[in-house]
């Protein structure tokens, strides 16, 4: 199989734990994936909210110095364009993607995005779940939207070809973003709010704003977006996901944003070691081999062709 993962929290609890990304109590580990034939996998470093100013910007890179070491110590490509994802997929290897949750990083200043060019980062989320310089994220009470400092990183990130993310976004803020953005914007991992009626999921009209735009949205493995009722969840409600979002015209849309080692697992997954489970139920419910290899990694392939253009 082939797996293209649009989010995961393994370079940030590498970078906190001082550990190698091989330790085997993380969900994703190069022992745990080496069975997978071409491997993408979107490594975010998601900055506490916390932490600020330039403490944040130094965890930021310090989390890309550790992903650099990490990919050259196990043999993964470290991608920083549509070119690099392309050689990974024709070859069979193994691909990650720096990725930043939380703009804290940016510390209120604008000419710290050439840190993120200058690191290949290539999907940012503007806020986590609290407020930061830019906005509102999902768990704001009363969410101001987007603020002017926003309004100009979001126009900086699209022109050097750094995509938008919306995950985490409180509901103003996604609007804000919708209203001010010119480019393809994702929602990295990131449910249906009509499944899983939970703050962090995306409701119906923004899954097809996202859509329509040519975006595309991961699906998220956390219990608490998964399930109403969380203790219950299973990898089968993965499917419900899925099927609610195909249900959209989201065939071009659907893609894996599973949150490992970011995320409470139901108690049916294990990590990325249980993907082929996941890809073979996916098979088992009647999905074409074409539309599974869609959601499992031709859609966040083919979106990032938007890495290239100018």
């Amino acid at each position: 199989m082939r797996l293209f993962d649009l989010h995961c929290d393994t370079i940030y609890e590498s970078l906190v734990k001082n550990t190698d990304i091989s330790n085997p109590d993380f969900h994703i580990t190069p022992q745990k994936s080496s069975y997978i034939n071409t491997y993408i996998q979107c490594f975010a470093i998601c900055v506490p909210e916390e932490i600020k100013g330039e403490n944040a910007t130094e965890m930021f890179l310090q989390a890309y110095s550790r992903l650099r070491e990490q990919c050259e110590k196990f043999g993964i490509t470290i991608i920083r364009s549509y070119e690099d994802i392309k050689r990974v997929e024709e070859n069979g290897g193994k691909g990650a993607v720096f990725t930043v949750e939380n703009a804290s990083p940016l510390a209120g200043k604008l000419d710290n995005i050439e840190l993120f060019i200058n690191c290949g980062v290539k999907f940012v989320t503007l806020t986590w779940n609290g407020r930061n310089e830019l906005g509102a994220g999902a768990m704001v009470s009363h969410s101001n939207g987007i603020t002017p400092f926003g309004i100009e990183v979001i126009k900086k990130l699209e022109n050097n070809n750094i995509t938008i993310d919306v995950s985490h976004a409180s509901d103003r803020l996604m609007y804000d973003v919708f209203t001010h953005s010119t480019k393809p914007i994702v929602a990295t991992h990131s449910n249906s709010r009509a499944v899983t009626n939970h703050k962090r999921n995306l409701t119906d009209e923004q899954f097809k704003i996202i859509s329509k735009r040519g975006g595309i949205v991961g699906l998220n493995f956390h219990k608490y977006f998964l399930n109403n009722n969380p203790d219950t969840a299973s990898k089968t409600d993965i499917l419900r996901h899925a099927e609610h979002f195909l249900s959209l015209d989201g065939e071009n849309t659907v893609a894996i944003g599973a949150d490992f080692d970011g995320c409470e697992l139901p108690d049916d997954i294990s990590g990325i070691d249980s993907m082929s489970e996941i890809y073979e139920m996916f098979l088992k419910e009647n999905y074409s081999e074409t539309l599974v290899n869609k959601i499992f990694f031709e859609n966040a392939f083919k979106f990032c062709q938007n890495f290239d253009k100018r």
